[in-house]
């Protein structure tokens, strides 16, 4: 790598946050690795694991110095948390997020980081687990997934490179687009399949019969539902972050629902087995490409 990171602070050093710190630090480009957060236990688990070199007393004083600030928390944290960092930073400091949600984002940077917008890259990477915190950290989860970064036009070329560049260090291809196409393509292809499968398995637990359901439920069952173990705190605040475009997709899907529910109660099988090879073939032509990629 023809760059180098000498202070690399990590606010929020969970799942994204440690795996970006880990990969950076297995790619030999980050010289020391500063962590934050809220959670005590969870920084000494970091700091055990070697995601970070030490800890900081707050986020205010981690970024003193730093060349590059990943903000990896919660969407509805990061409105309190730009305000703490903001006096701190330096003019070289080169801030970026992995928030999954980008407008807001850009909203609450011209809000509480005026003076730092050409030093912000707002990003995202396509990657994560159902299991959070630091244990469930790996250098590798980066590797070959797609990250998102969305400059303003603000940005500088100087930020925007060292930002790609730490992805690319990570192993990750990287696309730019505007913060509001993202939202759009994210509440269709990821934000609705979570709230699906959280609305799923809400409904089976609530039933009085909850109980016998989920003894009977098997594979198909638990690859649909397997995004519903992920966290309700970060995911309620992507829903309502992204509320407008994810309505909207709301509003596509259950159209297709009373679609089919419509061919059920006519009994249409040659039009429900028309819409099934329709997305079999889609489906199956996604998956070759991605095996290409």
């Amino acid at each position: 790598m023809d760059f180098y990171i000498n202070k690399l602070v990590i606010i929020g050093v969970g799942l994204i946050g440690g795996s970006f710190a880990l990969a950076l630090r297995e790619a030999g480009v980050a010289r020391e690795i500063v962590g934050a957060g809220r959670s005590a236990a969870n920084l000494e688990e970091a700091l055990r694991l070697g995601a970070i070199d030490r800890i900081a007393p707050d986020a205010a004083e981690a970024v003193r110095d730093a060349d590059l600030v990943m903000l990896a928390v919660p969407v509805g944290q990061m409105a309190a948390l730009m305000q703490q960092i903001a006096p701190c930073l330096g003019a070289h400091t080169v801030v970026t997020d992995a928030g999954s949600t980008k407008g807001d984002v850009v909203a609450l940077a011209r809000r509480h980081l005026p003076q730092h917008l050409a030093s912000f890259v707002p990003g995202h990477p396509i990657a994560g687990a159902e299991k959070s915190g630091v244990g469930a950290a790996d250098a590798g989860l980066f590797r070959g997934r797609q990250t998102v970064l969305t400059p303003l036009p603000e940005t500088g070329a100087r930020a925007t490179e060292l930002v790609l560049n730490a992805w690319q260090a990570c192993g990750a291809r990287v696309a730019e687009m505007a913060p509001e196409n993202h939202d759009r393509i994210f509440a269709a292809v990821s934000h609705l399949p979570h709230l699906l499968a959280f609305a799923l398995v809400e409904d089976m637990a609530s039933r009085a019969n909850g109980e016998e359901l989920f003894s009977f439920a098997a594979g198909g069952f638990r690859d649909f539902t397997r995004i519903a173990g992920s966290s309700p705190e970060m995911w309620r605040d992507i829903f309502l972050a992204n509320r407008e475009p994810l309505l909207d997709e709301l509003d596509l899907y259950r159209a297709q629902l009373d679609r089919l529910r419509a061919m059920l109660e006519q009994g249409d099988g040659a039009a429900l087995e028309k819409v099934f090879s329709r997305a079999r073939a889609a489906r199956n032509k996604w998956i070759a490409k991605k095996n290409l990629d």
